[in-house]
């Protein structure tokens, strides 16, 4: 069976202006995830990330340190994470409390995003969001059909959190709520791994940092 490597980004610049950008330190994450990867002697005939800058800067730091990996790449929106500044803003007054606490610490952020899309999932905030929760699990298996059907041996997709979680609930056939569970715990630059043909399509690990193992590597095992 061919193989998918799923890459969640590098850390990005959460709390800044513009999230979408790497930090110092996820431009590291990635470049040790390429020299893990060629040690591991890995050879990618196909890569494609999402339109977004984090995943061309995170797939940028991998290619410097990965010899021999496709200099051109697809790009396909499909992988492009979700709205989370649109959800945050689809919030009525009722919930007031939670836009608030988006804009606190990390952890009150990563909290309150949990309640915002569960709501999404639970179609509650359908008539104020550019994109619905059933709009954005189709995109994601078309994705995913895309690569079944594209006839390469190991792909390299770099995308992000939310991707990878309703990726990974797709293939357990999981409610939606474990793609959000799932989601929150997805660490930046880490590896989830599939075996697909195109018809079958099975999860064989999720969210591995092999890369960052090392204890003096510890400080960059980061979500954000």
């Amino acid at each position: 069976m061919a193989e998918l490597y799923l890459v969640r980004h590098g850390q990005a610049s959460l709390g800044a202006d513009d999230y979408d950008r790497l930090s110092a330190k996820g431009e590291q994450q990635c470049a040790w995830l390429g020299e893990h990867f060629a040690r591991n002697g890995l050879r990618f005939d196909r890569v494609v990330t999402g339109t977004l800058r984090r995943h061309a800067q995170s797939l940028d730091a991998i290619r410097r340190a990965l010899p021999g990996i496709p200099q051109e790449h697809e790009v396909h929106p499909g992988l492009d994470e979700y709205d989370f500044h649109a959800l945050f803003r689809a919030l009525g007054d009722d919930h007031r409390d939670l836009a608030e606490a988006s804009k606190g610490s990390p952890r009150e952020f990563f909290k309150a995003l949990r309640h915002v899309l569960l709501m999404w999932a639970e179609g509650a905030l359908d008539a104020r969001v550019p994109e619905t929760w059933s709009a954005f699990q189709q995109r994601v298996a078309n994705v995913r059909e895309a690569i079944q059907q594209s006839g390469a041996q190991r792909v390299l997709a770099v995308t992000s959190g939310g991707v990878i979680g309703a990726l990974t609930q797709q293939a357990l056939h999981a409610p939606a709520a474990t793609a959000i569970a799932l989601n929150l715990q997805i660490r930046n630059s880490s590896v989830t791994h599939c075996f697909f043909n195109r018809e079958t399509f099975q999860l064989s690990s999720f969210n591995t940092i092999s890369h960052l193992d090392d204890p003096l590597r510890h400080a960059f095992q980061t979500y954000g």
